[in-house]
């Protein structure tokens, strides 16, 4: 009794692959090497974005001329597809052929 608890104690229950439950899976060695290049990566990424190019006043507006004449080209391309405006007055105009009641 003691013998057969003993040895079934150590199983994975369901599947082993996936799961709550599961079998660890073991590092390799490639698995390794391309974390080490993926941190290599992200340590000169950080070294280069940590030297910015132009400084704090500079930077500061730099680029709202640009986005402001962009943002009326948007805008004039928008209203040039919009119909011209409609007017009641000159759309029942042909009726005042005659006014007898003034």
């Amino acid at each position: 009794m003691f013998l057969t608890a003993l040895l079934c104690r150590n199983r994975i229950p369901g599947r082993q692959w996936i799961g709550k439950h599961r079998r660890p899976r073991g590092v390799s060695l490639l698995a390794k090497q391309n974390m080490i290049r993926r941190l290599e990566i992200e340590a000169e990424n950080h070294y280069w974005l940590s030297m910015p190019y132009m400084t704090a006043e500079q930077e500061y507006g730099h680029a709202s001329v640009r986005r402001a004449q962009a943002f009326e080209a948007i805008k004039a391309a928008n209203t040039s597809k919009f119909p011209p405006h409609r007017f009641v007055a000159d759309q029942l105009n042909h009726l005042n052929v005659t006014k007898k009641w003034s």
